[in-house]
């Protein structure tokens, strides 16, 4: 993974290190199977476990790299290192399975560490959003149609919809981390031939994972083609939040003197109700938009004329039907 762009969090779910930890995990509980059906002692087992532990704790990943150069097989290489921490026993390692029940096994396995961790983030913005859309239902801001100014909204109403949509996101990927969750433990080409059910049951469980219905040696990849769609509907949903945030910094419009022009705020500046886009929408509580604001009476005009401004929009603020306030910004 590109450092500047991850998580430590996240990269370690990728790191070669628990990748083999998974692998372990997975050939050490089917051990554990295997000697419950009776088909390895139930010491070696227990060895198995005892030395992959110590063997864990200390994973040399160049070792098993330089393995592999020589038997041109990545679990040989990483069984063969393994066999060195657990000796006579390891005999018994990865008896009845194939390479594809520990591959697709343990990547199920890190697709929902993976998911765990992003699941918690959607929680956090899910979060951040509710909370910022309450305290801004009723800012106003700029409404767009095509990027250009339309009729005015809500900053609340705004972070609303990007709550709605990722409480729709939250729902697809536990979907998505259910539909991946899938343990195969079945042997070469998924008949079961060498190798128990029970064995497979046993190591789901284990991993909380369910049991692959039918696997013909491999996981079946559309479950992963869902998960990965999912991540990227996801991030759809990031870059439609992240373009409206950038959006919103834009520097196309001007406001004199920025906030809430207030009824002591009017009569100073001289401002009659009903005279003038902002006297209007004082007097009618609707928001008015006039495209020649030079034109408009006080400072409200002079300003505009000063910095060859031509369009004004006022908005009133409404509390219990009454009109507390004018927001008006040129453009």
């Amino acid at each position: 993974m590109i450092p500047r762009y991850s998580r430590p969090a996240m990269t370690a779910i990728w790191e070669p290190e628990n990748r083999f930890r998974i692998w372990f995990e997975i050939e050490a509980h089917a051990c554990d199977a295997l000697a419950e059906l009776g088909v390895m002692p139930k010491s070696a087992a227990e060895a198995i476990w005892k030395g992959g532990r110590e063997a864990m704790k200390k994973i040399d990943v160049q070792r098993i790299d330089d393995i592999e150069k020589v038997t041109k097989h990545d679990v040989i290489a990483f069984l063969t290192w393994l066999g060195d921490y657990i000796g006579p026993d390891s005999r018994f390692v990865h008896q009845g399975m194939t390479s594809s029940d520990v591959l697709d096994t343990a990547f199920a396995v890190q697709l929902t560490q993976a998911a765990d961790i992003l699941l918690a983030d959607i929680d956090k913005l899910l979060a951040a959003l509710k909370k910022r859309a309450l305290e801004h239902k009723m800012t106003v801001t700029v409404g767009r149609s095509h990027g250009i100014h339309a009729e005015p909204t809500t900053f609340g109403v705004k972070l609303a919809g990007h709550y709605a949509e990722f409480a729709r996101n939250r729902e697809r990927l536990v979907a998505a981390r259910k539909e991946v969750a899938t343990c195969a433990i079945s042997g070469a080409v998924g008949t079961f031939a060498n190798i128990e059910p029970k064995v497979e049951i046993h190591v789901a469980a284990k991993l909380g994972l369910a049991v692959e219905p039918v696997s013909t040696q491999v996981i079946p990849r559309d479950r992963h083609a869902m998960f990965f769609a999912t991540l990227g509907v996801i991030a759809g949903g990031i870059e439609r939040l992240a373009i409206e945030i950038r959006h919103l910094q834009r520097s196309e419009g001007f406001c004199e003197n920025a906030g809430l022009l207030g009824p002591q705020a009017a009569a100073a500046d001289h401002i009659e109700c009903g005279v003038g886009a902002i006297g209007r929408a004082c007097e009618s509580r609707v928001p008015m938009l006039v495209a020649h604001a030079a034109d408009e009476p006080g400072s409200v005009g002079a300003a505009a004329r000063e910095f060859g401004l031509t369009s004004l929009a006022a908005v009133p603020v409404l509390k219990a039907g009454a009109v507390t306030a004018v927001v008006a910004w040129y453009f």
